[in-house]
């Protein structure tokens, strides 16, 4: 139970607890927002990581006390979500073969990949930017990516994109409006915000799902 409560603290004061690893390390702070980010787009065990919150509080933390500069934090940020995106493919890549000989590795069965291949092949290549913004699938749409049939000439390109679209998009967010005072008094509630709009698309999802199952 404790552990729950201080992964809840975490999410929900990240601007409090983001200032306090910038007081206690310095420019390490860098390598620290690397790590996360790296670890949440390229560890497909790793997804609920606190990207989208994470990205909003450190724009938020430059404007405010400048002790991260945007112009070394956001390069450093699209790199590791680059870095994490491409090990994620290659991996999926590499067990891709034995997913499809099998029903089930881990929590990834056969119909997963076959399900993905055709939303690929319906959506094109926006599915990867589209994954980007949304937790737990930015995390697992690399890895199918690979181990589907996406060739990667055409992936990497999207997968620039979109990571490029995300860390900019949601730092300067950040950045721009984290400090005023309306959002900065109820960071809490802007983070259930964010939590919110990011898997609102994965609820729509999964209704729209059941209710063409139920009329099937």
């Amino acid at each position: 139970m404790e552990v729950i409560q201080s992964i809840l603290d975490f999410f929900l004061h990240l601007d409090k607890h983001l200032a306090d690893i910038i007081n206690e390390y310095g420019t390490l702070t860098y390598a620290i927002l690397f790590l996360i980010i790296f670890v949440e787009t390229g560890l497909i065990v790793m997804p609920l990581l606190p990207g989208d919150s994470l990205l909003f509080a450190a724009g938020a933390l430059a404007a405010s006390t400048g002790a991260l500069d945007m112009k070394i934090m956001i390069p450093l940020l699209i790199i590791a979500a680059l870095l994490g995106d491409n090990v994620n493919y290659f991996v999926g890549k590499f067990l891709g073969g034995q997913i499809k000989m099998r029903e089930r590795i881990l929590f990834f069965k056969r119909e997963y990949i076959t399900e993905t291949e055709n939303f690929y092949h319906k959506h094109g290549g926006k599915t990867v930017i589209m994954a980007r913004f949304i937790p737990i699938v930015r995390t697992i749409a690399p890895f199918v990516a690979g181990a589907g049939s996406m060739n990667y000439s055409k992936y990497i390109g999207y997968c620039v994109a979109g990571a490029i679209l995300w860390v900019v998009g949601v730092s300067m967010l950040g950045y721009l409006f984290g400090n005023l005072p309306i959002i900065k008094n109820n960071f809490e509630l802007v983070i259930f915000g964010i939590i919110g709009l990011s898997v609102a698309p994965i609820i729509f999802q999964f209704i729209k799902s059941k209710l063409t199952r139920a009329t099937a």
